[in-house]
């Protein structure tokens, strides 16, 4: 399995801090991202990734959020195999110390 590449919460905090323009997916549940997601992540439920592949774009790269990375971590291997550039956040919103919405 190839590697995925990783972004840590404090990293990814910094970076959009710093007001970089990041593609963020978060692919927890309905119920999970009620409780607050990070400004600016779409909602795509992991379940319904493979439906949902015509909304990313090849050339653009996506960091992947789940509640601990594992889920994300999943994703990740499934999109990169299709060709999709993808980055796991490390952690995910157990370890995200930044704002939610």
């Amino acid at each position: 399995m190839d590697r995925i590449d990783e972004i840590t919460t404090a990293e990814l905090q910094k970076k959009l801090e710093a007001g970089e323009k990041l593609e963020l997916v978060d692919v927890r549940e309905d119920e999970e991202v009620a409780a607050g997601m990070i400004p600016g992540a779409r909602h795509i439920r992991m379940g319904t990734i493979p439906e949902n592949l015509d909304k990313f774009d090849k050339e653009t790269e996506y960091i992947m959020i789940c509640r601990s990375g594992g889920r994300s971590t999943n994703v990740c291997h499934y999109m990169q195999e299709q060709g999709y550039k993808v980055r796991n956040m490390t952690g995910g919103m157990l370890n995200w110390q930044g704002e939610t919405k």
